[in-house]
């Protein structure tokens, strides 16, 4: 953390820097340091004062880090800094490169005037983590651009370059990067030979925008009530600016402490903790992947494609079906020809990454490849021959990686001549969206190779999660917990409709019913024949066999546990499966009951927390917040909640322990033998939080 002060003449230039982001840390003494300078220099006979930082941008705000249970001790020091700028007797400039981000837009808000390099972003993501700008944003900025402006600009919590800053009036000026420091100083210079007066401007706010906002934001299917506050806030904009900074201050204090800002701001920061991975040397630096190969041109492997083109690579798709990859391949250019006709991606961008593509039917054609990543079928003897193909066709320093969802990664490394340098790379369907990506460490796994590959997930714009190598890995492995439960719920009582249902108006992104339907039935149903044979006597329930026999795979086949009308990607209820259901009940013996909505809640997610404990005492996760990562980021778990393992510490570990033994007490009790870990913490008053650390 710094500060210091030149001058240029009669022009402060006061620069501050806290790498690597610049943030407006409340503990390193920054915003302190910085406030105090500010207001010396404007005392101390500077005409006028340019603010600028260090390093690669402006400031990406407040650091999260900082945010507790005190929001007024938390941003306190943020708004008197920025309270600083805003009152100073000399005009103050905001020199503006890389981004200006929430508390760090809010900073250059407060400034009498901003200049922006042309490659800058600015923004106020605050609503992302279930928050609204709180030093000052929520007033300043309807000032500056127009309440209706303002309002998308936060309720969207989007990024707008610096050209499109200016057209709304948020920038005074936009100049090249090397010209920013001159422009900033002659726009200095040209405030204080004016002297203007410091006055802050009024904004008139048109009820019927603000009427309109609520309107929208009352018709999403999941309102926020960040979002509310966000407009609240501006509706009191087109008051007194002091009145209006109190109103944003109590709703900011608010969203601080609910549940749905703390569970976000736990996902933002878990992001950056798996990244870290334990007792790896420091001192070993990735590799740059620059060129991969993709063997199988499937739904999965054109999608891995689709993902490794976007972010710059190239590729060569392997197929011994030309048929296959033509068809591949026209699927990954219209996924590009999509993106360009709704404006998201250039024609020249999509152009060049359709170049960045070739095809082969061969595995010799992965010669020259970086990375190599086989996408076949999920089946042992399958991947044995590609793998044995591709170790002997590979560079003998290129990874080679199995995008396997099950199976044991050492095994697979065992077929190669060199295990050291195989990994787990675990892609979630469609893989060019999700944003999970596993990576497994094997047994052999040479450190340089888990390192590059943790580093390629992060390159390639996913989140890497590191798990250990056990069947399922860690988010599949959880799935099977919370699945069984959903086949105990269904032959006990409930049907597919009210499973999806509560689980849906709980925050699930998609009910387990549906996500298999649209998995396809058929893949669990094959991972079920091949534990059969490897766990023989393990229980399980026969009720989703009993629909993949009857031909009914889900979406594909049009027909699953719902049905799926002409193509149709909703699922409508099918009596059929409900007599099924019912019949099958009848068969075993088991008695329906009227189970509640709750319950089956309870039963799926605390199905999660105690199979989440197993694999962080096995150390097939690293923490209980890679368990969390897993879920928001793969399988639909409400970014609120924060992840099972976060939702547990929040509801209280003893709480979910005397919930898991209250089941364990009912029909398939041996399905819930709470993990000796979660028995552990909730008697020593701890939580799932403290392993994090």
């Amino acid at each position: 953390m710094r500060v210091s002060t030149e001058r240029d003449g009669e022009i402060a230039i006061v620069t501050f820097a806290n790498p690597p982001v610049n943030a407006l840390s409340v503990g390193t003494g920054l915003v302190g340091e910085l406030a105090r300078v500010v207001a010396n220099e404007g005392a101390s006979g500077a005409r006028a004062i340019v603010l600028r930082s260090d390093g690669r941008l402006f400031s990406g705000g407040a650091d999260i880090a900082d945010f507790g249970d005190d929001p007024d001790s938390d941003v306190a020091g943020i708004r008197a800094l920025i309270d600083c700028v805003a009152a100073s007797k000399v005009p103050v400039v905001a020199a503006i490169h890389g981004a200006a981000l929430g508390g760090g837009l809010e900073l250059a808000l407060a400034a009498q005037a901003r200049v922006a390099a042309d490659s800058a972003k600015l923004g106020l993501p605050e609503v992302t983590l279930g928050l609204l700008p709180g030093a000052g944003g929520t007033q300043r900025l309807p000032r500056l651009i127009g309440a209706d402006k303002a309002l998308e600009l936060m309720l969207s919590g989007r990024t707008i370059g610096a050209a499109q800053a200016q057209a709304l009036g948020l920038v005074d000026a936009v100049v090249g990067e090397s010209e920013l420091p001159r422009a900033a100083l002659a726009l200095a210079r040209r405030l204080a030979d004016e002297a203007p007066p410091r006055t802050e401007r009024a904004v008139s706010v048109d009820a019927a925008t603000i009427a309109n906002a609520r309107a929208a934001e009352a018709a999403r299917a999941r309102p926020s009530l960040a979002r509310q506050h966000i407009i609240t806030c501006v509706e009191a904009a087109g008051s007194d600016l002091r009145d209006g900074l109190a109103v944003e201050a109590r709703l900011f204090n608010e969203l601080m402490l609910s549940e749905a800002s703390r569970g976000l701001r736990h996902a933002f920061l878990g992001e950056r903790m798996v990244q870290r991975i334990a007792g790896l040397d420091p001192a070993i630096r990735p590799r740059r992947l620059a060129s991969a190969a993709v063997v199988g041109s499937g739904t999965m492997g054109g999608g891995i494609a689709i993902a490794l083109l976007a972010a710059g690579m190239t590729v060569t798709l392997i197929d011994t079906q030309p048929d296959a990859l033509a068809r591949a391949v026209a699927r990954i250019g219209k996924t590009f020809d999509d993106q360009t006709a709704k404006g998201r991606l250039s024609a020249e961008a999509a152009a060049a990454r359709k170049a960045a593509l070739s095809t082969a039917t061969d595995l010799a054609a992965s010669a020259q490849a970086d990375i190599v990543i086989e996408a076949v079928f999920e089946d042992l003897d399958v991947k044995r021959s590609v793998l044995a193909g591709l170790d002997a066709a590979m560079r003998p320093d290129a990874i080679l990686a199995s995008n396997t969802s099950t199976l044991d990664v050492d095994r697979l490394a065992g077929f190669t001549r060199n295990p050291a340098r195989v990994v787990g790379l675990h892609f979630f369907s469609p893989a060019n969206i999700m944003r999970l990506l596993e990576v497994i460490r094997g047994r052999e796994t040479d450190p340089e190779v888990l390192a590059t590959a943790m580093d390629f997930a992060r390159r390639i714009g996913k989140v890497g999660v590191l798990s250990g190598v056990c069947d399922g890995f860690i988010g599949n492995r959880l799935f099977e917990e919370y699945l069984r439960q959903v086949w105990l719920l269904l032959e006990e009582g409930a049907l597919p409709a009210q499973i999806d249902g509560a689980l849906e108006a709980w925050g699930m992104a998609m009910g387990p019913l549906k996500v298999m339907d649209l998995a396809g039935q058929d893949i669990g149903w094959s991972i079920r024949k091949r534990r059969a044979v490897e766990q023989p006597g393990r229980p399980y329930s026969k009720l989703p066999d009993l629909v993949c026999e009857l031909g009914r795979f889900g979406q594909k086949t049009g027909a699953g546990f719902y049905l799926y009308p002409e193509g149709a990607r909703k699922g409508v209820p099918d009596p059929e499966i409900d007599a099924l259901i019912l019949r099958h009940s009848a068969e075993q013996g088991i008695e329906r009951r009227a189970i509640g909505d709750e319950e089956i809640v309870e039963r799926c997610v605390y199905a999660l927390v105690n199979e989440g404990a197993k694999v962080v005492a096995e150390g097939i996760a690293q923490r209980p917040v890679d368990v969390d990562m897993v879920y928001l980021n793969g399988y639909g778990f409400p970014a609120e909640r924060g992840g099972p393992m976060f939702y547990a510490d929040r509801i209280g570990l003893p709480h979910v322990l005397e919930r898991i033994r209250a089941f364990a007490a009912g029909r398939e009790g041996w399905a819930w033998e709470p993990a000796p870990l979660l028995v552990e913490l909730a008697a020593a008053g701890k939580s799932f939080g403290t392993l994090n650390r």
